[in-house]
């Protein structure tokens, strides 16, 4: 047997044993996505709800909520020039309210992330994939200011990215 294909049946079995603990402890952790951009449609809840909470589980922490809101590009320069004083386009904003259990909420611009995926040449969910779990990273406790964290953000981001490819 494979290798790659051990770590995928390893990776299913985490995904089953953590739905299975969450509902026997009934901790069912809150994982809410939000839109009202009118051509943006979020199709793949339930298989990114199951990966988000394993990865959060695979670093030992717990959820109590997390909130991803999709927004244009100018509704979430508007939250970066509210809230941090900063006045430019970026990809994702997360603002967490408790640690332990992680509870935030992850603003995301769908107009960045498809722009960033056209200049990269990846599938639209592939980098959205990525800026979720950036963003949960961020509530885990990983930085990216310098270039070393931005190292390890960017190993995390393609380790639990290749870990939702194997659990399909």
């Amino acid at each position: 047997m494979s290798s790659s294909l051990t770590k995928a049946r390893q990776w299913k079995c985490f995904l089953i044993s953590i739905r299975l603990i969450n509902q026997d402890l009934d901790q069912t952790p809150r994982i809410l996505f939000h839109t009202e951009i009118p051509d943006f449609q979020f199709t793949e809840e339930e298989a990114t709800l199951s990966w988000l909470i394993a990865v959060v589980a695979a670093e030992s922490k717990a959820i109590e909520a997390v909130n991803y809101i999709f927004l244009s590009d100018d509704e979430l320069l508007q939250v970066n020039q509210e809230y941090l004083n900063h006045d430019y386009y970026t990809d994702v904003i997360s603002f967490q309210l408790a640690s332990e259990p992680i509870e935030g909420d992850i603003f995301i611009s769908v107009d960045r992330v498809r722009e960033n995926a056209a200049s990269l040449d990846l599938p639209f969910i592939q980098e959205l994939r990525r800026i979720m779990v950036h963003g949960l990273l961020h509530f885990i406790g990983y930085g990216d200011k310098t270039a070393e964290e931005k190292a390890v953000m960017t190993q995390k981001e393609d380790e639990y990215l290749a870990k939702y490819t194997e659990s399909l």
